[in-house]
């Protein structure tokens, strides 16, 4: 869990603000034994393909919040960042030197997450406990959902991540997921993904609270090849289920318009006088 509040108060305080009141996908519940599946034939899991977004670059190398500072010139940029907030989410100097504030972190996540399924009732729970069933809700957060975290100076990205996802009691793998930074400069949108070891309230600070020079975004965690050993058993079995039905879907898009083409060619034909 993240190192956060106060220097009195060790107790992460979160903040939660949403961006949209909806979801956008789906709920279902899953069970070790049979997945079940919560994607449609128009949602792959993989990445798609195509031309990349000209105006974003990624893993743009940002060396701002990278440099120690001392502690005299901390409370100076502590008391200018104060200063440009119109809220009460102000930074506060610590005397162990350290230094506590928020952050906000958007998700962009295009995948469900995992939370436990509520108890429904004592003789249910045993039964499944019995039969050595575990089950979850899966379910998409709603688009641009955003989250303000309370955190120290020495609060690692990694640490982050696993806040927010016990925040939300997000029963997946940490590692699937990743911290970015975000940046706009000369219109272009930068986006960088930070280190396990790297520490976002930093970055904050020598940033400034301006949004659009830093922001913090979750997303998945992409290297470029999939990790399927982040998964599990069901998950794996389902998302053979997602490439059969989106591979089932395309077949019929394909036969519909060959079969649309022929009818349209037979009326051409059929409407036609012989030369």
């Amino acid at each position: 869990m993240a190192k956060v509040a106060n220097s009195s108060d060790k107790t992460p305080s979160f903040e939660m603000t949403w961006g949209s009141s909806t979801s956008s996908g789906y709920c279902s519940e899953e069970e070790d034994t049979e997945f079940e599946q919560y994607f449609t034939a128009r949602t792959s899991f993989f990445p798609k393909t195509g031309k990349a977004n000209v105006n974003v670059k990624k893993d743009e190398q940002i060396v701002s919040g990278k440099q120690e500072l001392s502690t005299a010139d901390i409370q100076v940029k502590l008391r200018e960042y104060n200063a440009q907030i119109n809220s009460n989410l102000f930074m506060n100097m610590n005397k162990d030197g350290s230094y506590t504030g928020f952050i906000k972190v958007q998700f962009k996540l295009a995948r469900p997450v995992s939370v436990p399924t509520p108890k429904k009732g004592a003789h249910d729970a045993g039964a499944r406990k019995s039969a050595g069933v575990k089950r979850r809700t899966s379910f998409y957060l709603p688009k641009d959902a955003s989250k303000h975290l309370h955190i120290s100076s020495r609060t690692s990205a990694r640490e982050v991540i696993e806040a927010l996802l016990k925040k939300f009691t997000v029963v997946d793998n940490p590692g699937k997921f990743a911290l970015f930074e975000r940046s706009e400069r000369h219109d272009q949108v930068y986006l960088r993904k930070l280190p396990d070891d790297e520490h976002p309230l930093r970055l904050r600070l020598n940033a400034g609270p301006n949004e659009k020079v830093l922001g913090f975004v979750l997303k998945e965690n992409e290297t470029g090849e999939v990790n399927w050993h982040a998964f599990s058993m069901p998950e794996l079995k389902n998302f053979l289920r997602i490439l059969q039905r989106e591979e089932e879907e395309h077949v019929k898009q394909i036969v519909q318009r060959y079969a649309l083409a022929r009818i349209k060619m037979q009326e051409a034909l059929a409407g036609s006088t012989p030369g």
